[in-house]
């Protein structure tokens, strides 16, 4: 999985439908409502944001994060892979089946 947060869900889905249809990720989820506390540029600042996760392949995760790289509008977005351990072999299998190129 890949995690990232946007700024408005409105981009954020633009942005995933696009990495969904090019075949890099099965799917993602975006949930509202995230206040982000951060430092920037020797700042605490507070944001509201999305959440966004990408459900994809391991070897597609750097992929996912160029994609979300080349369409997020913030200079420093945040892009983490988290692993996946296990779960539902059915729904791994439908995610490796939706990805295949």
């Amino acid at each position: 999985m890949v995690y990232t947060t946007w700024p408005e869900a409105v981009e954020a889905e633009a942005a995933g439908r696009a990495i969904v249809a090019d075949g890099l990720a099965a799917c993602i989820n975006i949930v509202p409502g995230m206040v982000s506390i951060y430092r920037w540029q020797g700042e605490i600042e507070r944001a509201q944001e999305v959440v966004v996760i990408f459900k994809t392949r391991a070897d597609l995760a750097e992929a996912v994060a160029q994609a979300v790289r080349a369409r997020h509008p913030y200079e420093t977005p945040a892009v983490l892979f988290l692993p996946v351990a296990g779960g539902n072999a059915d729904f791994l299998d439908w995610i490796a089946a939706e990805t295949e190129g």
